[in-house]
């Protein structure tokens, strides 16, 4: 007997984190940092508040456009006294939010870099209690640091991987069309 029902796989939704995380990792495509593409999501009540990637401040050359971050330097990782010229995703994420009076109070924000610990702070600031990211970055004294406001209840990390099955459906997602009707699938019972 053959009955009708959905195929599982096909059918397959990402959990609130993972679909943040997607999200975070679509706004780190914009980013025109040549070093390292970052993108930030700022949640409140599984509602997106603001988002934000890493590149230079508004007006400014992008890095991408130009080839360098310096004229003088061959790459952005060459130079160790040089700062960076971008702002971080989640700086710019934040100032997207209070640029159109979005508060941030009680959020949680998804990134694909662990915050350094000046976005950490800025982070703290804007009352967001969560962070949740895809890539370590704070180790030795800086994730002393990181502890402390962690264990100083100001804030969580949660370190989150997206599952394979559903990176697999989004890349079929975005390679092809979303919106077309679908056939019903027959499995047998």
């Amino acid at each position: 007997m053959s009955n009708i029902s959905p195929v599982k796989d096909n059918y397959l939704r990402p959990t609130w984190d993972e679909y943040f995380m997607m999200l975070a990792k679509l706004a780190a495509t914009r980013s025109t940092c040549l070093a390292f593409p970052v993108g930030a999501v700022i949640v409140k009540n599984k509602q997106v508040l603001a988002t934000g990637y890493n590149g230079p401040p508004s007006g400014s050359p992008h890095c991408t456009s130009q080839g360098f971050c310096y004229p003088s330097l061959s790459s952005c990782l060459v130079s160790k006294t040089l700062p960076s010229r971008a702002v971080h995703a989640e700086a710019n994420a934040i100032a997207q939010a209070a640029k159109h009076g979005i508060p941030t109070t009680g959020s949680s924000i998804y990134v694909t870099l662990e915050p350094c610990l000046s976005c950490l702070k800025l982070i703290i600031s804007a009352g967001i209690k969560e962070i949740f990211y895809e890539t370590t970055f704070n180790s030795g004294d800086k994730a002393l640091v990181r502890d402390s406001f962690i264990d100083d209840g100001l804030v969580t990390l949660k370190q989150i991987q997206l599952s394979e099955a559903v990176v697999h459906k989004a890349a079929l997602f975005l390679m092809n069309p979303t919106s077309v009707a679908r056939a019903a699938q027959v499995v047998d019972g």
